[in-house]
C-alpha cells in the first residue's frame, strides 16, 4: 500500500507538469492527474485515499510554482484541496457510476476548499463592486470544471480495465 502510494504520488506529481492552461494566479487545467490518486482512492478507501491526496498535496506544493506561500493558501489550495479527492475511496468499489459520483464529489470538495482560499487570500483580486465569492467561484470554475472533465472521461476509460486488473493482482498474490 505504502509504495503504491508513492508512484500514484509521482504519476500524479509527472501529469499534473503538462498543463493545457495555466489560470494567472494559480491553478491550471493538467493532463488528468488526479486519476492515480482516485483509483489508488478507490482501491485501499477513503482515509488511505486523504492521506494520500494529503502528501500529494505537499509534494505538489514543494516541486510546483507557488502563486502564493500564504499559510492559509497552503492549508487550503494544497492539503485539504487535494487530500479532499480520496474522498473518492469512499464510493469505489461498488460499481462504476457509483465510482464517479465519489471522483465528483472529490472535485467539489477540491472547488469548495479552492474557493474559501479565493476569498480569504485572493479576494483582494476581485474587481471594483464584485463579491469575492463570486470572484473565487468563478475563477476557480474555469479551471476545475474543465479539469474534472479531462480527468473523467480518463478515468471512464481507465477504471474498470485497471480495477479488473487490480483484483486479478490480489486474487494472485494472496
Amino acid at each position: 500500500m505504502l509504495v503504491e502510494g508513492g508512484l500514484v504520488i509521482a504519476m500524479a506529481q509527472i501529469l499534473s507538469m503538462y498543463v493545457i492552461y495555466q489560470m494567472p494566479q494559480g491553478g491550471a487545467v493538467k493532463a488528468a492527474n488526479l486519476v492515480p490518486l482516485l483509483i489508488y482512492a478507490y482501491r485501499w478507501g477513503g482515509r488511505a485515499g486523504m492521506l494520500t491526496g494529503l502528501v500529494y498535496g505537499i509534494v505538489h506544493f514543494i516541486l510546483g510554482f507557488k502563486y502564493s506561500v500564504h499559510y492559509l493558501s497552503i492549508i487550503l489550495d494544497y492539503l485539504l484541496a487535494y487530500g479532499a479527492i480520496g474522498i473518492a475511496g469512499f464510493f469505489g468499489g461498488a460499481g462504476t457510476v457509483k465510482a464517479f459520483f465519489g471522483a465528483v464529489y472529490a472535485a467539489l470538495t477540491r472547488f469548495a476548499m479552492s474557493a474559501i482560499s479565493g476569498v480569504v487570500v485572493f479576494g483582494a483580486y476581485a474587481p471594483e463592486g464584485q463579491s469575492p465569492w463570486v470572484y473565487s467561484l468563478l475563477y476557480n470554475a474555469t479551471y476545475m470544471l474543465p479539469d474534472l472533465i479531462i480527468n473523467l472521461v480518463v478515468l471512464a476509460v481507465l477504471y474498470v480495465p485497471v480495477m479488473k486488473g487490480l483484483r486479478r493482482v490480489n486474487t494472485n498474490h494472496r
